[in-house]
């Protein structure tokens, strides 16, 4: 497994959380809360004024990628957003093409999104760049996880003990898969519930509970995640998405199974109606501004770990 965060501990990619122990993730935690204030007071402008930041996304992205881009220049980079579709990658340029021409050109940090899972690995082994996943096909997706974890930190206080539910597509989640690691390293317990096709994969990972129905899966919880249904794969195990929305789907009706007043988070894009209805998504349980809003501190502060400026 490669290298992840500080780089001052020979650390000099962010990869995935799996590497990370829980000192290195609660130092990126209070660390994004240090770059919240320091964004505010417009304070830390000239950290990574000597780093040029590339962006490199083959898939699409609007809150990861504006919020990196964002992160990068409040802490005084230069930042490349290297358009995939305008790109010789059209040409038949191949990965490490690309990345061994942005290092040439000066990038001295590279933040990748692919569809392909290792495309991030592959970066960190034929490059000198730091390299920052930001989300690699179904395989993980750590800053959605680490902007996760504060927002949970911020809302329920340490979350030793705390039960936190992730609801929906599991097996197909690079941010289920992430935040599995964050979460156990952090001491909370988690429980997966969904279609049983969706969830299976999960059986028997430690610190994970398997539910099989939506009560099983809310009783309790301090905290409920539901993820993105993949509406180009219903259908796929045989869940239709008539039967996930009539079985799965959460509204402030099903939530009073959960602890009382227990927040519900969503990594987004939702799928209203799908996934959550509208008014829970825009209730008073909702946390999902509050995770966009953590989006660009928490990659600040991965940035900043990453080229050794913190």
């Amino acid at each position: 497994m490669q290298d992840t965060i500080p780089r001052t501990s020979a650390h000099r990619h962010l990869l995935d959380v799996d590497a990370m122990t829980r000192s290195d993730i609660e130092r990126a935690l209070d660390l994004a809360v240090e770059m919240r204030e320091a964004r505010a007071a417009r304070a830390h402008r000239s950290m990574l004024e000597t780093e040029t930041v590339g962006l490199c996304f083959f898939e699409a992205s609007t809150r990861t990628r504006v919020s990196f881009e964002l992160a990068a220049k409040a802490l005084g980079a230069t930042v490349v957003d290297l358009s995939v579709a305008g790109s010789s990658v059209g040409k038949g340029e191949s990965l490490v093409d690309t990345i061994r021409t942005l290092e040439r050109t000066g990038v001295t940090a590279l933040v990748l999104r692919h569809s392909a899972a290792g495309a991030p690995y592959l970066a960190a082994r034929t490059s000198g760049m730091a390299i920052v996943n930001a989300g690699d096909g179904m395989h993980a997706h750590p800053t959605q996880a680490l902007l996760d974890a504060l927002t949970l930190r911020e809302a329920l206080g340490p979350l030793d003990g705390r039960l936190i539910t992730i609801v929906g597509d599991v097996g197909r989640s690079r941010v289920a898969r992430s935040n599995l690691h964050a979460l156990v390293k952090l001491g909370a317990r988690v429980r997966l519930g969904g279609p049983a096709a969706w969830v299976r994969a999960f059986d028997g990972w430690p610190g994970v509970e398997i539910a099989t129905n939506l009560a099983e899966a809310l009783h309790g919880a301090d905290a409920v995640m539901t993820l993105r249904v993949q509406l180009e794969r219903a259908g796929v195990s045989g869940v239709s998405l008539r039967q996930y929305v009539a079985d799965w789907r959460l509204d402030e009706e099903r939530m009073r199974l959960a602890a009382p007043n227990s927040p519900i988070l969503h990594p987004g894009p939702t799928n209203e109606g799908v996934e959550l209805t509208a008014d829970l998504a825009e209730g008073h349980r909702s946390l999902i501004g509050r995770q966009v809003e953590n989006g660009v501190p928490v990659r600040m502060a991965v940035l900043a770990l990453v080229t050794g400026a913190a």
